[in-house]
């Protein structure tokens, strides 16, 4: 007797868990449907499409991250601009920051988006100052939030 109130008590010490749990588990789903639905309406209602530049990027005469020089010489240009870029204290955005610089054979590309023109040209003479004035390439691009 003494065993079977026993088991009967352990089983209802492994149960009880799920049984708590369970419910909460459903809200949590419901929850979670409801956050992804909501996600997809706010991607609609936004134009986060670069399909355009995806195309572009695929385009052989386009530099991409990927086609950045491995020499010494190659990544050290590109290590110094990012450095300068990050602590310089004129205010950069976070957009701005996060450029692509990429450099082959001594040449800088400079792409991507950022929020002014005085960003822009900052970034252009910062890399200038590192490369030299005929070694950088100035793809960035002007882009304000609508």
């Amino acid at each position: 007797m003494k065993q079977n109130i026993h088991q009967t008590g352990l089983a209802l010490v492994c149960a009880l868990p799920l049984v708590l749990l369970g419910p909460g588990c459903k809200d949590q789903d419901a929850a979670s449907k409801e956050v992804r639905g909501n996600d997809r309406t706010n991607a609609a209602m936004t134009d986060v499409d670069n399909s355009r530049q995806n195309v572009r990027d695929r385009n052989d005469a386009t530099l991409t991250p990927g086609d950045q020089g491995n020499s010494p010489a190659d990544l050290e240009i590109t290590q110094k601009i990012r450095k300068a870029l990050v602590i310089d204290t004129s205010g950069y955005s976070v957009t701005a920051k996060n450029i692509k610089i990429i450099t082959v054979n001594g040449k800088v590309t400079l792409r991507g988006p950022v929020k002014t023109d005085a960003e822009k040209a900052g970034i252009v003479t910062l890399a200038k100052s590192v490369a030299g004035d005929a070694n950088v390439e100035d793809q960035l691009e002007v882009k304000t939030n609508p």
